[in-house]
């Protein structure tokens, strides 16, 4: 039929495509030798940023993380997520993308030196004609700032003490960084969250009573304050004095990071959900 590719041209394509991804990248090589934290430093190294002054750029971006966060980042401690790597691009001006992170790639130019060296001067050319230059409005926006509530007691590190009014501190930030519901903010504390949550990111709290499982909350249990994922699990009714009829689950505290067991909550202590965590 017109169009379609004979079976020997979709070997012969497939062959092709194989040989070039091997060649081209290898996931594993370039998570062990930490590419991608490499192009990081790089690349705010040569925009003249400190660590603390990204974070401040990447908050306007709408992406909430510290100094630490971004130290994990450039040594391979963590990876930044898909939609925090967008943003990494735009607060570093990288326009090439996925390609500014990944090795120089092994394809064979298409053209040989002297082309590529004409078409280099023939951009130069269309360039400074002026001519080709996208539109783009010079419209300054104009950042909106509040002040929101920060604990200075970190999560799963502090007395329980979050909603004494003495442990608050105001901090200001871009209001598009902030969720609209939220209504204070907590320092996460150690990596039991990874790679979601990484250590003195702020988390955003909606503060509510109860939480559904799979959600994300803020909890006092015996005195100390946790971020975690809550879930429930089924009570063996032989262990308790209960009637067997009757189906009784325990709250249980899950982190992301499998290194960790869930904490299961006794009755024994106290223990009461602090709020919903946002982003």
């Amino acid at each position: 039929m017109p169009g379609e590719k004979s079976p020997q041209n979709r070997k012969h394509n497939l062959v092709l495509l194989k040989e070039y991804d091997r060649n081209v990248y290898d996931s594993v090589k370039e998570r062990e030798d930490n590419v991608i934290g490499a192009q990081i430093q790089a690349a705010r190294k040569a925009c003249g940023l400190s660590k603390t002054r990204l974070a401040e750029v990447l908050s306007q971006y709408g992406l909430t993380i510290h100094r630490q966060g971004i130290g994990k980042w450039e040594s391979g401690g963590s990876v930044p997520s898909a939609y925090q790597l967008v943003a990494i691009c735009h607060a570093l001006k990288i326009e090439d993308g996925i390609t500014f992170f990944t090795r120089e790639p092994k394809r064979p130019d298409e053209l040989n030196e002297e082309g590529m060296k004409k078409l280099a001067d023939y951009r130069a050319d269309l360039v400074a004609s002026g001519r080709y230059k996208p539109r783009v409005p010079s419209v300054k926006q104009k950042i909106r700032y509040i002040n929101m509530d920060v604990s200075t007691i970190p999560a799963s590190a502090g007395t329980g003490d979050f909603l004494d009014e003495e442990n608050f501190e105001k901090v200001r930030f871009p209001e598009s960084a902030v969720p609209k519901d939220a209504d204070f903010g907590v320092r996460v504390h150690g990596d039991s969250m990874e790679p979601v949550y990484h250590d003195q990111q702020i988390a955003w709290i909606q503060r509510c009573e109860s939480l559904r499982p799979g959600e994300v909350g803020l909890f006092m249990y015996d005195g100390c304050g946790y971020l975690k994922v809550y879930d429930e699990q089924e009570i063996d009714t032989e262990d308790f004095d209960m009637e067997e009829d009757i189906g009784y689950s325990q709250p249980i505290l899950v982190s992301y990071n499998e290194e960790y067991d869930p904490i299961e909550v006794s009755p024994d202590f106290d223990f009461r959900v602090v709020g919903r965590v946002l982003n």
